[in-house]
């Protein structure tokens, strides 16, 4: 029996020839397309994150000049002295040998970490407020670090660099992150935590760095006491992230609130031991304003705290916020669901409404808390236009509730992109026009005294410890300190007094007590029109040196005195 064969006809072999023919071109071409498209996209991210780079370096670029003059910050007054305050044990350790003047202000044992810090930059660079707020805009630029790791725990590339362009070209971020002051490093150890607090399921002893993270939270504390206000971000990041193994999850906050406890009495008993409990309060009492005798202040103070958040821009934030709402109104839905689930942005929300919280009990925001705000407001706002997309890449979603939230997100990513931009202008205007007047003044204020020599060459000024950190001139604060003026004065006897445009009736009524006063020179500076004068005074003795009794007598001019400012 021969075996069966079936022959094929020749034309059908070439259509299915030229089929696979077909074929292998269109998987060649389609292959092409993708490694092009993705090329494209990594040439894309490339290009985008070199900018950010760009605009960060920007904020090395003349460290010496002034807080932007004529900002829609000019009232904050860190600009004249919170650099000089927070940082005088640093500068004293370095020019006078020892880090404590009795009596002054001396904030150190409050907030230890950033003074400690400046003195270990300034065996490097001396004792320079170059090198101070080099120190800050570092941390600024750790915050983009941490702030990138932390959303892309759950999040796209797409979304982290968003949220790191809004953060980058913030004219208000921009301002403040290059003055020396807590904010930065405060928000880059709260990053620190919660990059390893959502992390906490991928290690294999969470344990042991629920541990750190309690360290880092006393960190916090001893940059800034209102890390306190912080604390439910931290708490939820670490529950958020271990919720499905309860017990693991309680077990890692009792060791990292351990920690917290132990490192931070630590401290106090270290504190209480060498005697500076009282300048560990003095700090909280000077950081105590008067509350409103209405019943309803609470409400009114939240209200000034969540409106000061158009400090930091007038789009930005309201956008974050109608984000928010969005997300709180929908929480039934998946995507909000989803939103809600992920502890970056229930850590982000906390963080915001916790800072607003303090504010509110303080009852006196001002410009330099919102850097806190800012931050966590972008990347709530990233995160919200991310979910809100969510599915748009794969077509435009069916429904007419898909199709509204994304056309939100899209809205929410053009208005921001935009506002993006507008800010980057206005900051290349800020970095383009440095102006450095109140260096300037300081410089001048310090050579006039060293050409007019007139008793201890020591100034006595609210800004003294700003200038010292300038000129190393010595100098007392006359604000603050844990003595009375009057007795500072006759302690250290002070050869110079500073003040800014007029003369405080209480302050002359203590400077009488031991001198009279002579008015010798104006210094132009900064902007704001109640501080925008440096008058220097040189404070004679009393013949004899002799004590005056204080009274209200003594908060008017005296025979003697040449004093051509107001006093008010």
């Amino acid at each position: 029996m021969g075996r069966y064969t079936q022959s094929i006809p020749s034309s059908t072999v070439s259509a299915r020839a030229g089929d696979a023919g077909a074929r292998s071109v269109r998987e060649y071409f389609t292959a092409e397309s993708v490694l092009l498209k993705s090329s494209s996209k990594s040439w894309l991210y490339a290009i985008w994150m070199l900018l950010i780079l760009a605009f960060a370096a920007m904020h090395y670029l003349h460290l010496q000049a002034d807080f932007p003059n004529h900002s829609p910050w000019m009232e904050d007054w860190a600009k004249y002295t919170d650099e000089g305050w927070y940082g005088n044990a640093a500068v004293r350790a370095h020019l006078l040998g020892h880090w404590y003047i009795a009596g002054d202000f001396n904030p150190a044992p409050a907030v230890p970490v950033w003074p400690a810090l400046e003195w270990m930059v300034f065996f490097f660079s001396g004792v320079s407020i170059t090198a101070a707020r080099a120190l800050s805009v570092s941390f600024f630029v750790l915050e983009l670090v941490l702030g990138y790791l932390l959303l892309r725990v759950r999040g796209s590339r797409w979304m982290a660099l968003l949220a790191l362009t809004m953060a980058v070209t913030s004219p208000f971020l921009y301002a403040f992150s290059r003055l020396a002051i807590l904010e930065p490093m405060l928000v880059a150890f709260l990053l620190a935590g919660l990059n390893l607090a959502v992390r906490l399921p991928r290690f294999r002893r969470p344990g042991w760095v629920s541990l750190v993270i309690g360290i880092l939270f006393t960190l916090m504390l001893l940059t800034k006491t209102t890390a306190v206000f912080l604390l439910p971000a931290l708490g939820w990041a670490m529950l958020a992230s271990l919720w499905p193994d309860r017990r693991k999850a309680l077990r890692c906050v009792v060791a990292a609130g351990a920690a917290a406890a132990i490192t931070f009495g630590g401290w106090m008993a270290l504190v209480v031991h060498k005697g500076l409990l009282a300048d560990y309060k003095y700090l909280f009492f000077i950081n105590k304003y008067d509350k409103p005798t209405e019943w309803y202040w609470p409400v009114l103070s939240l209200w000034w705290s969540v409106k000061g958040g158009l400090w930091i821009g007038h789009v930005l934030v309201p956008l974050a916020g109608i984000v928010v709402v969005l997300v709180a109104v929908g929480w039934r839905r998946p995507w909000a669901r989803d939103l809600w689930r992920n502890p970056v942005f229930g850590s982000s929300v906390l963080a915001l409404a916790g800072y607003i919280l303090f504010m509110t009990y303080q009852n006196h925001p001002q410009p330099r808390y919102y850097v806190v705000v800012a931050l966590f407001s972008f990347f709530v706002l990233a995160m919200g236009a991310e979910v809100l997309l969510k599915g748009l890449w794969a077509g435009m979603p069916r429904t007419p509730v898909a199709r509204a939230r994304a056309l939100a997100g899209c809205a929410v990513v053009g208005v921001s992109a935009a506002t993006a931009l507008f800010n980057a202008v206005v900051t290349l205007g800020y970095v383009t026009h440095p102006e450095y007047t109140w260096v300037d003044a300081a410089r001048s204020l310090t050579g006039y005294i060293d050409a007019h020599p007139n008793g201890n060459r020591v100034l006595i000024s609210i800004s003294g410890d700003e200038i010292t950190m300038i000129t190393h001139l010595p100098s007392l604060c006359d604000d603050f300190g844990t003595e009375p003026l009057a007795d500072k004065l006759g302690r250290y006897q002070p050869g110079w007094w500073a003040t800014w445009n007029d003369i405080d009736p209480g302050t002359l009524e203590d400077l009488h007590t031991h001198y009279s006063l002579e008015q010798v020179a104006t210094f132009d500076a900064l902007d704001h029109p109640d501080r925008d004068q440096l008058v220097l005074f040189k404070l004679h003795p009393l013949p004899g040196n002799k004590v005056r009794d204080a009274g209200p007598a003594l908060q008017l001019p005296l025979p003697g005195d040449k004093i051509d400012i107001p006093i008010d």
